[in-house]
């Protein structure tokens, strides 16, 4: 979460100064009462509201995502707030500050907000078709007209990732590089383009990058690039902050662990019945912290500076 700043008025007389720092005490004072009493409840707001965290994957996450929101409003009861954060580091920032209730991150990004103190609790896994296993792939992709046939062709090139603190955008794709021979760091021009769709049209323009890495839900929309490899990468979690109050914790457990999208709609989510929703949802599947060992033993691979607490 960033503060801003507060512009400085000049040339007020020094009782005017005297009261306004009196009323700025107060103000200050209210607003920490406020924050103090959010997390005495255990709720990052207020008992009636639950924030919903994301890290802004593509323009059209809030979208992807309302059905869900809608859902859990309805198993729980409460007001859901969509909280899409700037990227991937505010959204770590923000659940180490106990201002997210649920959220939905990459694997990575959990890990990351866990080593640095956010207290989380992984629920389950969204997969998208029947019978799948949580879990999808970092696709390495090239321009639709390229010759480059394999990974360690990218080497000397200017290489487009999605974030530094992204599973399939920069973990996986920086290890991968590294079995190839190539340092993510020096032997590449790294350009972090901040969302898995923007990844797939700045290699596909072939201009500010010339191959890159983005996951394959984004890649299979474009023409414009083409796959030359794939990772399989764990899934990303639905996680609840460990601060809720357990009744809450058990009603999104409950309510998320093993859904499908026929059970949410079933609940009255009439907008769940949307091709859009279809497409990147089709149920959940439980996980839990030691599904995301595998990151974990990534990061000691890469030494990537993400993974430090």
């Amino acid at each position: 979460m960033k503060l801003r700043a507060l512009p400085v008025l000049a040339g007020a007389a020094i009782l005017a100064l005297g009261l306004a720092a009196c009323s700025g005490t107060a103000e200050a004072t209210g607003a920490s009462d406020a924050d103090a009493s959010a997390t005495t409840s255990g709720f990052a707001v207020d008992e009636n509201t639950l924030v919903f965290g994301v890290v802004p994957d593509s323009v059209d996450t809030e979208t992807n995502y309302q059905p869900l929101m809608d859902y859990i409003a309805e198993i729980t009861g409460k007001s859901v707030e969509y909280h899409e954060s700037t990227d991937y580091a505010a959204l770590i920032e923000a659940s180490v500050a106990g201002k997210v209730d649920v959220a939905s991150f990459s694997g990575f990004t959990y890990v990351t907000a866990t080593n640095n103190g956010a207290k989380l609790t992984p629920i389950s896994s969204i997969v998208t078709e029947e019978g799948q296993e949580p879990g999808y792939y970092s696709q390495a992709i090239v321009p639709a007209d390229s010759d480059i046939s394999s990974i360690e062709d990218f080497k000397g090139k200017k290489v487009c990732f999605v974030d530094p603190s992204s599973t399939s955008g920069y973990l996986f794709p920086s290890y991968n590089l590294l079995e190839a021979g190539i340092d993510p760091k020096t032997d590449i021009t790294p350009v972090f383009a901040g969302k898995h769709d923007v990844s797939v049209q700045k290699v596909g323009e072939g201009v500010e990058c010339e191959v890159g890495f983005a996951e394959d839900s984004e890649v299979e929309k474009s023409d414009a690039v083409k796959v030359i490899d794939e990772t399989m990468v764990p899934g990303a979690p639905l996680v609840y902050a460990s601060a809720l109050p357990d009744d809450v914790a058990k009603e999104l457990v409950d309510g998320l662990s093993e859904v499908t999208i026929d059970d949410i709609i079933a609940a009255g989510v009439d907008s769940a019945d949307s091709d859009s929703f279809r497409s990147v949802f089709f149920a959940t599947k439980p996980v839990d912290d030691a599904y995301y060992d595998l990151i974990r033993d990534i990061c000691k691979e890469t030494d990537a500076e993400q993974c430090q607490g």
